[in-house]
């Protein structure tokens, strides 16, 4: 049914020591062994687990995400981290414009725009997240603002390297997911705005074990970014193997 490739992405967040990644990642490599290769894995860690997870995902069917680059390859940017630096770890993805990062760091679609050109200057693919409040939705306002969303972070970005997550604000952590049939709509209006219809459009927010296999039944969903959920290896692993 998907029309671009199929990526289910974990987005840890802020969780989980060096240690912890490794027993996650015992775990995990035992569950998808039988997953289907045009299946792509990955996985968004914390900055402090990307060097020990490299190591132990070379050469497997897990691939590396960071959650987070900046625009510029050094400089005087306490607490960031460049293309550079996530290349030099074999890191593939990395997550750009997440909602928490708009709303508790000051981010924008401009400098999330930034950020998507420099992801792919190093060869890491973005992957822009978008998605409208619940006071947007209520208001009729999801489309405008996603589309506004869009056109601003994608200004002279080269859509044949791109993933985009349509993440509503509302059903991030809240336990609400969007309908399924609804967020396949949205997507579709996300793959109308662009010119490379095979970009990879998932859906996040509250994406469980029970609700996989409806969300990634719809005609224009082609993965999943996964938040609390994927802090479990075996959760996640059902998700990775939807049927």
């Amino acid at each position: 049914m998907a029309v671009g490739k199929i990526i289910i992405a974990g987005n840890w967040k802020m969780h989980k020591t060096q240690a912890e990644a490794l027993e996650f990642l015992t775990v995990l490599k035992s569950k998808v062994e039988e997953t289907d290769e045009t299946r792509e894995i990955v996985l968004c860690v914390p900055f402090t687990a990307l060097s020990i997870l490299s190591k132990s995902l070379h050469g497997g069917k897990v691939r590396l995400g960071a959650q987070n680059v900046h625009w510029e390859d050094k400089g005087a940017y306490t607490g960031e981290i460049s293309g550079p630096m996530l290349t030099e770890l074999s890191v593939d993805y990395v997550v750009i414009g997440h909602s928490e990062r708009r709303q508790y760091f000051s981010e924008t679609d401009e400098t999330a725009n930034l950020r998507v050109i420099t992801a792919q200057r190093h060869g890491l693919t973005p992957i822009l997240c978008v998605g409208e409040t619940k006071q947007q939705r209520d208001a009729g306002e999801a489309e405008s603002v996603i589309i506004n969303q869009l056109q601003k972070g994608l200004v002279d970005v080269d859509q044949s390297n791109l993933v985009i997550a349509y993440e509503p604000i509302w059903a991030i952590g809240t336990g609400d997911t969007c309908e399924s049939t609804e967020a396949n709509r949205i997507i579709r209006v996300i793959r109308d705005q662009l010119s490379n219809k095979n970009v990879t459009i998932q859906y996040g927010g509250s994406v469980k074990p029970n609700n996989i296999d409806e969300i990634m039944a719809q005609s224009d969903i082609d993965g999943a970014l996964v938040g609390g959920a994927s802090l479990d290896p075996v959760n996640f692993a059902r998700i990775i193997n939807y049927q």
